[in-house]
C-alpha cells in the first residue's frame, strides 16, 4: 500500500501573530509525503484541515477553479442555509492534489500525474491527526471574536459546524 503523511508547523495568524482573537484563519507550513514525493507549502491550514476532512467522504478533483488542498489564502467562507457546510474562497495560488475513493482505498493524484493508492483507514488516521493538531491550536488561543457582519459570522460558524460533523465530535 502507498504512503500518505501530512504535518504542519509554525502555526500562526496572519502577520505572524501567535494569538489573534479577530483572525479566523490559521496559517502554517505544511509538509506532505505522497508515495516517494515529499513537498512543503505555506498556506491557510485551517482550510486544508477542513478540505482533508471533506475528502473522507467525498472525492476532490484538483482544479484551477476550486480551492486547493493547501490554499494560499481564504478570503471568505460561504455558509449553506442551515450552517452545516461551508465553501472557502481564496486566490488561485496554492498546492493541490486529487483524492478519489476506490473501494477501501483512496487514490491520490499529484499535478505531475503521479498516483499513489493508500489504505483508507491509514489515510483517515493521518487526516484526523492533522485536523486535531489544527483544532488544538485554535483551542490554545484566545476565544475568537465573531464578526459583526452576518455573512462572515455565519461562514465561521458553518466552518466549525461542518468540521465537527465530519470529525465526528
Amino acid at each position: 500500500m502507498g504512503v500518505f503523511k501530512i504535518d504542519v508547523n509554525n502555526l500562526e495568524w496572519i502577520g505572524g501573530q501567535k494569538d489573534d482573537p479577530e483572525d479566523l484563519c490559521l496559517h502554517g507550513n505544511v509538509k506532505v509525503q505522497i508515495g516517494e514525493t515529499t513537498f512543503e507549502a505555506i498556506g491557510t491550514v485551517s482550510a486544508t484541515a477542513l478540505y482533508l476532512l471533506k475528502t473522507l467522504t467525498e472525492d476532490k478533483i484538483a482544479s484551477e477553479h476550486e480551492i486547493q488542498m493547501i490554499p494560499c489564502c481564504g478570503f471568505f467562507m460561504i455558509a449553506n442555509n442551515d450552517l452545516t457546510e461551508v465553501d472557502i474562497i481564496g486566490c488561485d495560488t496554492g498546492t493541490d492534489w486529487s483524492v478519489i475513493h476506490v473501494g477501501s482505498n483512496v487514490k491520490l493524484i499529484l499535478a505531475n500525474g503521479q498516483e499513489e493508492v493508500v489504505n483508507f483507514k491509514e489515510y483517515q488516521k493521518e487526516v484526523f491527526k492533522f485536523a486535531d493538531k489544527i483544532e488544538e491550536f485554535y483551542l490554545s488561543c484566545s476565544q475568537k471574536i465573531l464578526p459583526t457582519d452576518e455573512f462572515d459570522r455565519n461562514g465561521y460558524i458553518a466552518f466549525w459546524n461542518e468540521w465537527h460533523i465530519r470529525r465526528g465530535k
